[in-house]
């Protein structure tokens, strides 16, 4: 399998504050990564770097082989942010008629781009006085009319109700099965095992990676939930023990979750 993206050394900074620090991984081409962590824990800017859009303190980012933010890759990656990037004023196939007018060689009509996010029965509503819900699916489809070779989905499903979140998840799984690379983030744990390989973020650094499986197994844990509680405690025991060891004491007292029968403590990135 090759490799779609790959992270070396990657440090972000802003205003002297480290954002993302020291990451380093390859993401595989084809396959459905889930980036997860809590609210400020690096999720948008790692995305913001991969897509070129984000300036980077050191380290090296390649995306389909160039080096991110070339523009040879401006057609091929499909970005869809948090808040979503369409023209208010204008109807929901207008919308997508524009974008497609600057990707001719887009495979589906404006009617069926608005059919992959459920929102045909919206095709002349003006985007201003769509829902929440409804504005995120149709920037969603603004970014598939290039036929990106890879999708970057800043949470997609957010605000989405049972039925809608799992007729996305089926898209995003279709276009992985023809090809597609798509990392997503999200904080909502209950979607990490619709992904084949996860990436959990945690202050800016990896806190683990690997299969919702592989993650489960290694917990000792049923819940993806609760394995990414289990990794937090680790790390946050490791830090104390890490201060007390460099200086004798403990500098500050941890409130951390009480897990019974914990296993030991492992390292999924070796």
């Amino acid at each position: 399998m090759t490799v779609a993206i790959e992270i070396k050394s990657l440090f972000v900074e802003r205003s002297g504050k480290p954002i993302l620090k020291d990451l380093t991984f390859e993401v595989k081409t084809g396959l459905i990564y889930g980036l997860f962590g809590p609210s400020g824990s690096g999720k948008t800017t790692l995305m913001r770097s991969i897509v070129g859009l984000q300036k980077i303190t050191s380290g090296e980012i390649k995306v389909l082989g160039q080096p991110a933010g070339s523009k040879e890759l401006r057609s091929e990656i499909g970005y869809s942010t948090q808040i979503a990037s369409i023209y208010q004023d204008l109807t929901c196939l207008e919308n997508i008629s524009f974008f497609q007018s600057l990707y001719p060689k887009t495979s589906l009509s404006t009617l069926d781009r608005l059919e992959q996010v459920r929102l045909t029965s919206n095709k002349n509503q003006i985007a201003a006085t769509l829902s929440g819900g409804e504005r995120t699916r149709l920037a969603l489809a603004t970014s598939l009319v290039s036929n990106p070779r890879l999708l970057i989905l800043d949470e997609p499903t957010i605000g989405l109700d049972p039925l809608l979140r799992r007729d996305l998840w089926a898209l995003f799984k279709t276009q992985a099965h023809n090809g597609v690379t798509i990392i997503i983030s999200s904080h909502a744990m209950d979607e990490a095992d619709n992904c084949d390989e996860l990436i959990f973020l945690r202050n800016g650094e990896v806190l683990a990676a690997g299969s919702p499986s592989d993650l489960k197994e290694k917990a000792g844990e049923t819940l993806i939930e609760k394995v990414f509680i289990f990794l937090s405690v680790q790390g946050n025991l490791a830090i104390a023990q890490a201060v007390h060891s460099s200086t004798g004491t403990i500098i500050a007292k941890m409130s951390v979750p009480k897990i019974t029968a914990c296993p030991k403590p492992f390292n999924i990135l070796k």
